[in-house]
């Protein structure tokens, strides 16, 4: 991108694909990362995360994985908009196994039940992380549940994590999940990011991504771009991206609130509602 070099930038610090170097530890993330890890020591039920377009669920997933202690075996399915064969089909090569494809889903899945019984006599546990849930067809869902079944006199062999938009909740409310809801034993809301938090998310950010100078960011960008985003990480990137590429047209390393509300009508979603700074400069 045209203004790292500007900026004296590594890499670019508002990318919107989910980057856990850039991650930053704030209380909305860490809250559920702490949960999640502290709940997969238990070994026990569906453990689930629900959050809003845009606010880091998938970044959470990764910065997870990253997170694991050695003894927990992932399994990450990115995209599980898939049939309960393709869903088989799918855990099965996350579990290493070379299968042919003549092979029925009978054969699949005697042969998962196997390769999850090994895992387990190593003393691995296997974990499935499923991001974007809500699209998990209710077929899928069920033949998950299936699979959380399998375990031995002490623990589960097969635990689940979900990730998901909030209309995982209204299609887990439906009566046919509802064993799979019985089994969800941690919830997890992500939320926003409150005002107090955007600033320091956006000064993060630009450090993480190598930048040494003083904040490009003032106390008044910060919280126009938190009012616009409504503190969603995914419209904050966003409009950061937008005002950097502007300070880079400008030669300017400080954002300037006109800058920031040129960023900030430039993008899809973001709130226009900010009367009393426009037409400044």
């Amino acid at each position: 991108m045209m203004y790292l070099e500007h900026f004296r930038l590594t890499e670019m610090p508002y990318s919107l694909t989910p980057n856990t170097t850039l991650y930053c530890s704030l209380p909305p993330h860490e809250e559920a990362l702490e949960t999640l890890l502290m709940a997969l020591q238990s070994g026990e039920g569906v453990l689930k995360v629900v959050g809003e377009v845009g606010t880091g669920k998938t970044l959470l997933c990764r910065k997870l994985l990253n997170e694991l202690p050695e003894h927990i075996q992932p399994a990450y399915i990115p995209n599980p908009y898939l049939q309960p064969d393709e869903l088989r089909w799918a855990l099965a090569h996350e579990l290493g196994l070379q299968l042919d494809r003549d092979t029925n889903q009978l054969q699949l899945t005697q042969a998962i039940q196997q390769r999850l019984v090994e895992l387990h006599d190593q003393g691995k546990q296997v974990v499935l992380l499923l991001d974007e849930a809500q699209a998990i067809p209710a077929e899928g869902l069920e033949a998950l549940r299936l699979f959380t079944n399998l375990e031995t006199e002490r623990r589960k062999l097969l635990q689940l994590v979900l990730f998901g938009q909030p209309e995982l909740d209204q299609r887990l409310a439906d009566k046919g999940l509802r064993q799979l809801r019985q089994r969800i034993s941690f919830s997890c809301q992500l939320r926003p990011l409150h005002r107090h938090e955007t600033g320091p998310y956006i000064h993060h950010r630009m450090l993480a991504a190598g930048y040494r100078g003083a904040p490009v960011f003032g106390r008044l960008a910060a919280r126009m771009i938190y009012r616009a985003s409504r503190g969603i990480p995914r419209l904050v990137n966003l409009i950061c991206h937008k005002t950097l590429l502007l300070c880079y047209g400008k030669g300017s390393h400080q954002a300037s609130v006109g800058m920031v509300w040129q960023a900030i009508k430039d993008t899809e979603d973001a709130s226009l509602l900010l009367p009393r700074y426009g037409g400044q400069s």
